[in-house]
């Protein structure tokens, strides 16, 4: 029974959190769309339907930083990445004239 009340409240919670997530998201489009000079409610109908995934990691602190190697180079496929960062770790990271970049 622990168990089970534990997963209700783990799901209640992330889906408590992706909601926000989404609302975040929305906001985030429509300052793009601002600064796009687009109409704000043609960036949300491009968006409001569409999937909303959530991956979580976590790279407790590493000794050797250098030494560490995350997840294999990829492209987000979404028009939105939104990364939560726990602590000093820096996770984002884009690859600009052949080197990774912390975001």
């Amino acid at each position: 029974m622990l168990c089970f009340q534990f997963y209700i409240n783990c799901r209640e919670t992330m889906e408590a959190y992706s909601a926000e997530v989404k609302k975040l998201a929305m906001i985030i489009l429509g300052q793009m769309a601002k600064a796009l000079k687009m109409d704000n409610e043609e960036m949300k109908e491009l968006f409001s339907d569409g999937a909303q995934s959530m991956r979580m990691n976590y790279y407790p602190p590493c000794p050797e930083p250098d030494m560490a190697i995350g997840f294999t180079p990829h492209s987000d496929a979404d028009a939105l990445t939104i990364l939560y960062q726990l602590n000093d770790t820096q996770g984002l990271q884009i690859r600009k004239e052949g080197k990774w970049v912390p975001v």
